[in-house]
């Protein structure tokens, strides 16, 4: 697979992106394009211009989701190439720069630091740094709605949109439907698949769940569904949005599943420690000081755990704190293998 690795020691570090290419029509297609800012636009200009391309040159960007260390050049990149820019129709509106979208993801943003009791300092910084990073947005690109099951034929290569919400309402891995026979005869796995994944799976962190897109209802529920979903496709090797490619992906998403199992069962140590407790209480426990993005992101994680709780019945919600109601808990039911 044809990666260009570009600088990013933010947002569970180096960003990739994909490079699509037809031999026969010289058609140029990009999984991806990392921030709008003038050192990763020079890495993916410099990693084209190695292969023979420019910006120019780029006839789609297929976008995993909208978060803006994925798709922050798509709106450059389109201004110069009228690209067709492809993301999943929850993230388009974002990606067009829609104000309304926007307006709405920032309230719901600031209702949920005021509900998880995230103090007024804390929030302050990363309401400040968010501001910032604004700067590395991007401009807005034209986007072409796509949803599960969309096929797309781009830069000699057919991918199926596989919607794979969680991290983002609209995020969605793409299968590679070309190869597989032949990449299956090389491995010996009987599938031979591989994918695009952008964040759903990562081969290092575990992608952060209820803090990184706060328009997801039910955030927890649905992740553990993706890497079910994930592990279920039996991907020979999938390519993540981040870092190197995943050798076993059906054995990374069960540990990202027991990572989440383990961390359900601290969240009900908290309570049966510390009694009723919100959202910033229980990711104060769970993580310590936070600082960054992470004010948003663990109290985002916390609540995603104590969501999925009290939708099970085992918690009780009242004045944004969560009550322990069912002490005898069978977690590998909870957060199971099998959905």
């Amino acid at each position: 697979m044809d990666r260009i690795v570009l600088g990013n020691e933010e947002f569970e570090g180096r960003n990739n992106a994909y490079v699509l290419t037809d031999e026969e029509t010289d058609d140029l297609a990009l999984v991806d394009t990392g921030v709008s800012t003038p050192d990763i636009r020079s890495d993916l200009e410099e990693g084209l211009a190695a292969r023979g391309y420019e910006f120019a040159d780029v006839d789609d960007i297929v976008l995993t989701h909208f978060h803006v260390d994925h798709a922050g050049l798509s709106g450059e990149i389109q201004a110069e190439s009228d690209a067709t820019v492809y993301v999943h129709e929850a993230d388009a509106p974002l990606i067009e720069g829609d104000s309304d979208a926007v307006a709405a993801l920032e309230q719901r943003r600031r209702d949920l630091l005021e509900t998880w009791g995230v103090p007024d300092e804390p929030k302050d910084e990363l309401l400040t740094l968010l501001g910032g990073v604004r700067a590395i947005e991007g401009d807005p690109a034209d986007a072409t709605p796509i949803e599960d099951g969309t096929v797309l034929e781009v830069g000699g290569t057919t991918l199926e949109t596989i919607h794979a919400p969680g991290h983002a309402a609209g995020l969605c891995c793409f299968e590679i439907r070309d190869g597989a026979d032949d990449r299956a005869a090389e491995s010996g796995n009987e599938s031979g698949t591989e994918a695009f994944v952008g964040d759903a799976i990562l081969p290092v962190y575990t992608p952060n769940v209820g803090g990184a897109d706060v328009r997801v209802d039910r955030p927890l529920e649905k992740y553990l569904e993706t890497l079910r979903l994930i592990a279920g496709r039996e991907y020979d090797r999938v390519w993540p949005g981040h870092r190197d490619p995943i050798d076993d992906p059906a054995g990374r998403a069960m540990t990202i599943l027991e990572h989440h199992r383990e961390r359900t069962g601290n969240v009900l140590d908290v309570l049966r420690e510390h009694g009723p407790a919100d959202a910033w209480t229980v990711s104060a426990h769970l993580f310590g000081d936070l600082e960054g993005i992470h004010i948003v992101h663990g109290p985002g994680e916390a609540y995603a755990h104590l969501d999925h709780l009290r939708h099970e019945g085992i918690v009780d919600l009242e004045n944004d704190e969560y009550r322990l109601v069912v002490d005898d808990v069978d977690l590998e039911e909870l957060v199971s293998e099998t959905g």
